[in-house]
């Protein structure tokens, strides 16, 4: 049973005092989110991050109870999730946490691969704002999987592939890139969590893909993407290298 968390309120900020005028200010407080979004947001980073895991069965008072509201808006949210792949309902039951199956982690690699190979050779020669942005990211993965934060590091590891597609320039490649988001981060958390092992060979991969971007070598590049996201559809094949 998830732990009971408090609802989210908002203190209103102390009045603050501007230097032009000297006139106290103060600043509105924020907006409480309604209470679906809220069962809504806590139930799907829960999911992302592999603490409600695929098989589980959530029952709408276990998460009422967690986030401080009635079953009314779980309902709304439970849905609104199941719609999205995530979760499937059973009347008067609760709704199960739907496992990544091998049949999702090959169409996605398939997608990605088609789109983030593309992204690589348009990506070359790659300006200096990309190659920084890179470098951020994976200074993150490397400074996050220290710490042993998977999901995290999950949430990097997709960052430093958005940052490329995005590059290419190609907004409706990007927004379809986009709706891979939270299935990209289910899965990076959870083949990192089946095969630890494998996290330091996937940040160096990172590596590579920056290295051959910074040398503008585009076969390379992309010749270092294949390897790379391929990687996540051998290991669902059994296939760990």
């Amino acid at each position: 049973m998830p732990s009971a968390a408090a609802p989210v309120t908002s203190a209103p900020d102390s009045p603050r005092t501007t230097a032009a005028t000297g006139a106290a200010t103060t600043t509105t407080p924020a907006k409480t989110p309604p209470a679906a979004e809220r069962v809504y947001a806590y139930v799907k980073q829960a999911v992302l991050e592999r603490r409600y895991e695929g098989g589980m069965l959530l029952t709408e008072g276990e998460l009422a109870e967690a986030v401080g509201v009635s079953r009314t808006p779980v309902r709304e949210a439970l849905l609104r999730l199941e719609v999205e792949g995530l979760m499937k309902l059973y009347p008067k039951k609760g709704a199960m946490v739907l496992p990544v199956s091998a049949q999702e982690i090959a169409d996605v690699v398939e997608t990605r691969l088609l789109v983030e190979e593309h992204a690589a050779r348009k990506a070359v020669p790659a300006g200096p704002a990309l190659l920084a942005e890179l470098e951020e990211q994976l200074a993150k993965m490397k400074e996050l999987a220290a710490a042993g934060d998977l999901a995290a590091v999950s949430v990097a590891d997709r960052c430093f592939h958005a940052a490329i597609v995005r590059s290419a320039g190609n907004q409706i490649l990007d927004r379809l890139y986009e709706q891979l988001r939270d299935r990209q981060l289910r899965m990076g958390v959870a083949v990192m969590h089946a095969n630890p092992d494998r996290i330091a060979k996937n940040i160096a991969e990172h590596g590579e893909i920056l290295e051959a971007l910074r040398a503008g070598d585009a076969a390379a590049a992309t010749d270092a993407v294949h390897r790379h996201v391929s990687w996540v559809r051998n290991l669902a094949q059994g296939d760990v290298r």
